[in-house]
């Protein structure tokens, strides 16, 4: 069974009022703390959520290297918060740069940071920029996903970067590996259950629609080369994620919401000898709606054990995020609608590890329904969730909802604390 500890609303206050529609939040947790970032905020609580503390992200680091965007990722590496920024780039035609930030008590004034633009791993990629970022630890690493993009907006080529753990916590320059692929994008990087990540492998997958497969990727620590295999999974669609709330399409109050939607990985995780991956496939045959396509595979045989689908008879599903436990329980966070509005949801996964003759489900708890759904039908494009740093069978998430309008002033992001 689900119970929900804690369910911890960030006011204006807390956000700057910097909130947007597309949320795109990230937290991470210490014992006593939570760090949490969004479109276009970060905040930080050192007392559990009693009082948040504001980090606007346009001004509290330089704008030397281009005008903050919008995405990005945190993440407690040991007893340092790490917080990853994206920036426009500076001019038209000219590559951005994500910065990477630590701070050993995450308040204003106390980063140091790193920049990576696309010219510090090729020197002739002048003209691109990067885009969709996401983070993942192991017991040696801190790793970098993302998408390159040309002056014309096209995809190019995906990239993962890796930077030694140990030079997170000195100053001056920090080394980097890379590693780049032109056949898959949107990689996302599992995460793990404790202080070492992922462990001393980064996975890291991507969907393939044509062939309905997996790419699953395998970087080891210890190894300057990256290892790829494809995986066959069940068929899912990356068209009609059509989800209109109680409104209808147009209705007041009741408007479609998933139209950015698309078939990226949004959850990944590592858990004893099992990978998992999910992500959001539109209504096909069997599943009247928009649903979560899920598939944990065995690490040693690349072969896929289960397919527990997260999905419903009168909503859409959407946006998973995926952690594990160190007690081994997967959580999930995610949002429902479709005959309600937004809304929403956390949960575990029951019977797991997959056994023989037995299907592992989804136990799911709503969180809160957005009294509205955004006006233009834009949400997304993830959310997040981690393993609690010092509950074992517990999570933290971050998600929001709207209420009492349509509009990027009337989201309300949440830290929910949750245990299963």
């Amino acid at each position: 069974m689900v119970t929900i500890r804690s369910d911890l609303l960030l006011d204006d206050a807390a956000t700057g009022i910097q909130t947007g529609t597309v949320g795109e939040p990230s937290v991470s947790a210490s014992s006593t703390g939570f760090f949490v970032t969004g479109n276009w905020f970060a905040t930080h609580s050192e007392d559990r959520g009693a009082s948040w503390q504001f980090l606007d992200p346009f001004t509290e680091l330089p704008a030397d290297k281009g005008r903050f965007g919008c995405d990005q990722v945190t993440l407690r590496v040991g007893r340092l918060w790490v917080w990853l920024l994206q920036y426009e780039p500076p001019a038209p035609g000219k590559g951005n740069i994500q910065r990477l930030a630590v701070s050993t008590t995450g308040r204003p004034g106390t980063w140091r940071w790193w920049d990576l633009a696309p010219t510090d791993l090729v020197p002739s990629w002048r003209s691109v920029w990067f885009d969709f970022p996401d983070l993942g630890l192991t017991r040696k690493h801190l790793y970098l996903t993302t998408n390159v993009y040309d002056t014309q907006d096209r995809w190019v080529r995906a990239v993962v970067v890796r930077w030694p753990r140990s030079g997170l916590t000195k100053a001056g320059p920090l080394p980097h590996e890379h590693w780049t692929t032109t056949t898959a994008g949107s990689l996302r990087p599992v995460g793990g259950a404790g202080t070492a990540g992922a462990g001393d492998t980064m996975w890291f997958g991507s969907t393939d629609l044509a062939s309905s497969s997996l790419r699953v990727f395998a970087w080891p620590d210890a190894s300057p080369s990256v290892t790829q295999w494809s995986v066959r999974v069940s068929p899912w669609d990356d068209g009609d994620y059509t989800a209109a709330g109680v409104g209808g399409v147009g209705g007041v109050g009741g408007a479609e919401w998933l139209t950015r939607a698309d078939d990226r990985i949004t959850g990944a995780f590592r858990l004893g000898s099992h990978l998992g991956f999910a992500w959001s496939s539109g209504r096909r045959a069997g599943r009247p709606h928009p649903f979560v396509r899920c598939a944990i595979i065995d690490e040693a045989t690349l072969k896929v054990v289960a397919e527990p689908d997260l999905w419903s008879a009168t909503g859409a599903w959407a946006y998973p995020a995926l952690a594990p436990t160190v007690s081994g329980k997967v959580g999930v966070a995610a949002y429902f609608g479709g005959q309600s509005r937004p809304a929403l949801a956390v949960g575990s996964l029951s019977g797991f590890p997959p056994r023989a003759g037995a299907v592992p489900a989804w136990d799911m708890a709503t969180v809160a329904t957005s009294s509205h759904s955004p006006v233009d039908g834009k949400w997304g494009d993830y959310l997040t969730i981690r393993p609690h740093p010092s509950r074992r069978t517990s999570w933290v998430a971050v998600g929001s909802t709207l209420q009492g309008g349509t509009n990027r002033r009337n989201l309300e992001p949440r830290v929910v604390v949750f245990t299963a």
